[in-house]
């Protein structure tokens, strides 16, 4: 039986994922600060942005299950507003938790699967990673610093069979949208900065399933050659493959535009 680590699994992207590994006999643990164990997903106390607490959970699946087969690096949240006026706290906190947290999770499992020589290491990015929104900067910075981490340690990683995945999601139908922390801060002088956040939680709201993205973390999962990077969705695709062939002055226009 195979063993698989989820974080941010209590709800979502994560929770659907957590789900469909189980359904396929999988041995599941999730790895969150308010989930639950049911009879098919172990639910272990974790705040990723604790190196000793995603260290301490990582030993806890050794000791149980033996093996880390694949780490799946699904926690975040989102904060949105000006740039200008977002506090250093709220843009530390979003990179503490989206970039940092997941570097944590990382190195607590990586000397378990360098010493089995073999694992997969998939993070949840997405194509905001890419095509950078407007007042909501700050999260597609931290997943643009993941897409980069990922890239990297794949180098650094594959002599120990180990590889690295990232998947991009578009827009998904979860709580992450409610989660959100919004601040309206400096609405006098970015006076769009409502319409844009609701356009863009409004497409996410009508977006895809947490199960369509579970299952295409599962496919990367447990795929015999894995790719670098993924792209969650059709029309997302198209988006990402016109932003490598058109100007980078035009797709960000385009993109300012949208919102």
């Amino acid at each position: 039986m195979k063993t698989v680590v989820i974080t941010g699994g209590s709800s979502g992207i994560g929770k659907a994922t957590a789900e469909l590994f189980a359904e396929q006999g999988w041995r599941v643990y999730e790895w969150s600060r308010s989930g639950q164990s049911s009879d098919k997903i172990t639910h272990i106390a974790c705040d990723v942005t604790k190196p000793e607490e995603t260290k301490a959970a990582a030993k806890k699946v050794i000791e149980e299950a033996g093996q880390i087969d694949v780490f799946i690096s699904n926690a975040g949240f989102g904060i949105s507003g000006a740039v200008e006026f977002t506090s250093s706290e709220d843009a530390h906190r979003q990179m503490e938790v989206n970039f940092f947290g997941a570097l944590n999770g990382v190195q607590a499992v990586l000397p378990y699967m360098r010493e089995k020589k073999a694992g997969r290491i998939i993070f949840t990015s997405s194509v905001a990673a890419v095509l950078s929104i407007p007042y909501q900067s700050f999260y597609s910075a931290s997943k643009a610093a993941i897409n980069a981490l990922a890239l990297a340690l794949q180098n650094e990683v594959r002599a120990f069979g180990i590889h690295v995945s990232v998947l991009m999601p578009g827009d998904v139908s979860t709580g992450f949208t409610a989660a959100r922390k919004k601040s309206e801060e400096g609405i006098d002088a970015y006076g769009n900065i409502r319409k844009a956040v609701s356009a863009m939680e409004k497409d996410e709201q009508g977006g895809m399933s947490p199960r369509q993205m579970a299952k295409e973390l599962y496919s990367i999962a447990t795929c015999a050659c894995p790719a670098p990077q993924y792209i969650g969705g059709a029309q997302y695709k198209i988006f990402c493959f016109l932003d490598r062939i058109l100007p980078k002055r035009l797709v960000n226009w385009i993109v300012g535009k949208l919102y």
